[in-house]
């Protein structure tokens, strides 16, 4: 069941990419149904997974976000970790590491932190598919500057 909610972050994934940018997608599962998704956007506070808390909010139509998962096609960063923490996600799962700003045990485990809620986490969920789209985008990025 994982992998099946991977692919959907990795297909959010793959929209940024085509919008030209940084290709990070994910989605909220509640009760085994996608409640909302989303993808990197282009401006520095339009995370996916800010982004898809923000949606996934507006569609419970509640504070908290209890009894949800979020699947992300990367480890996210602090602001994001922060979000997740804030809106009660119950679990996350990531797909690759983020040895620059990975907050869930890269640079640092804010979820280890003693904050009012814990959250339970899995990373290398689908890690090649999810490194993959990544390395190609900075890739392409890197040849076009070269010019």
């Amino acid at each position: 069941m994982m992998n099946k909610f991977m692919i959907k972050a990795i297909d959010e994934a793959k929209q940024a990419y085509k919008e030209g940018n940084v290709p990070i997608g994910a989605i909220i599962v509640k009760n085994q149904q996608i409640i909302a998704s989303a993808h990197n956007g282009s401006g520095s506070l339009e995370h996916a997974e800010f982004l898809v808390i923000e949606k996934a909010l507006r569609k419970v139509n509640k504070r908290f976000l209890t009894g949800c998962e979020l699947y992300s096609t990367v480890e996210p960063c602090l602001m994001c970790s922060g979000a997740l923490i804030n809106a009660r996600i119950d679990k996350v799962f990531f797909g690759t590491y983020d040895s620059k700003s990975g907050c869930l045990g890269s640079v640092t485990d804010v979820f280890v932190l003693p904050f009012n809620h814990k959250i339970e986490y899995y990373g290398g969920i689908m890690e090649d598919e999810c490194l993959h789209i990544l390395q190609k985008f900075f890739k392409e990025k890197r040849e076009t500057n070269a010019r």
